[in-house]
């Protein structure tokens, strides 16, 4: 989660902005003068900051001029927030480093896309500034082995109960996440309310990559099937290892590329497939999916509910085909566990 400082004098003002950043899930603090944002600039080191150009004490010219004395590697974006008549002063601002300006009164949403602008650039340049450092011939050999076994090891472990929300649609991410055991679905809920299954992750994947990469808001919500226990991983330490090691690169594209294939061939299957062969599909892709070795013995767990999200069908219409599926005998239900009989015949039909 990103911090915003915002310094404006105006409290009815500063209130409507730090309103509107908490809504769109920012960490918010505020000042009320330059030199009181200045101190919480030096003691937060806030993600970006919002200034008024006319500010008492220390107005925000001299804010942003004290700020660029230190030497970092990465400044923090700085938004200046004017008047319509003080337009003419903007050339000033960003001759001295400013990064974009608001006029007031200003739209919500264009103080969204500014920020959001803003802290994509300010992401981009850290990882630009990363010194990549040669590994050794023992390091290549462990990293083509596992690139990401020092990243995941000696984490934040959580512990995620049965149906809890891990990350909410529209949300930034604030971190990444490694599955150490269980199950974790994404979905997605259409406009009627019926629930799209858009993912299945498992033991030994991450979770929530692709909008970390791409410095989007999650487009999709991640909720645990069953208990699910979690590896929380910096955003940093995550984006400084895909800069400095090609192996976790590589792997990332090839993760990349098969999230890409799923998503099309599940696609393709709920827009062209019969009811029975999109059954068929689901039931071996959940099969398959947490059920490495194959063993038919194994059944599957999952809510008829789940299913028919995967599937993208109505739960009724599933539960009457996988009556169906029983009475021909390629399954079989015990306590509400589906155990795949006929493997073979499931596959031709899925095919």
């Amino acid at each position: 989660m990103a911090t915003i400082l915002i310094i404006e004098d105006n409290q009815e003002i500063r209130d409507n902005i730090a309103e509107i950043l908490e809504m769109a899930d920012y960490q918010v603090i505020a000042a009320a003068d330059g030199k009181q944002g200045l101190m919480l600039a030096e003691s937060k080191h806030p993600d970006l900051i919002v200034c008024d150009l006319t500010l008492p004490i220390l107005d925000g010219f001299v804010v942003l001029q004290m700020l660029n004395k230190d030497d970092k590697p990465c400044k923090i974006p700085f938004i200046f927030l004017t008047a319509r008549s003080e337009r003419a002063e903007i050339r000033k601002g960003m001759d001295m480093g400013a990064d974009d300006y608001i006029t007031k009164p200003f739209d919500p949403s264009e103080l969204l896309s500014a920020i959001e602008c803003q802290l994509r650039k300010a992401a981009h340049a850290r990882i630009s500034s990363v010194k990549v450092k040669p590994l050794t011939t023992e390091e290549e050999n462990k990293a083509d082995e596992d690139p990401f076994t020092n990243l995941t090891k000696d984490r934040n472990i959580r512990t995620i109960k049965s149906k809890q929300i891990i990350y909410q649609e529209g949300n930034h991410p604030s971190c990444l996440y490694f599955i150490l055991k269980g199950l974790v679905k994404t979905f997605r809920i259409d406009e009627e309310g019926k629930e799209f299954i858009s993912g299945l992750y498992k033991e030994g994947e991450f979770l929530g990559y692709l909008p970390v990469l791409e410095k989007t808001r999650y487009s999709d919500t991640a909720e645990a099937i069953g208990q699910v226990t979690m590896a929380i991983i910096p955003i940093g330490d995550f984006e400084e290892l895909t800069v400095s090691n090609r192996h976790a690169r590589e792997r990332i594209i090839r993760m990349l590329t098969h999230t890409i294939e799923e998503k099309e061939v599940q696609l393709l299957r709920v827009a062209y497939d019969s009811l029975r062969k999109r059954a068929a599909d689901t039931l071996l892709t959940v099969f398959h999916k947490y059920n490495v070795a194959g063993d038919s013995s194994v059944g599957i767990k999952f809510s008829r509910g789940n299913l028919a999200a995967i599937a993208g069908v109505a739960k009724e219409s599933f539960a009457r085909t996988l009556a169906d599926f029983k009475e021909e005998h390629l399954i079989d239900i015990k306590n509400g566990v589906i155990y795949l009989l006929d493997i073979g015949k499931l596959n031709q039909l899925g095919n």
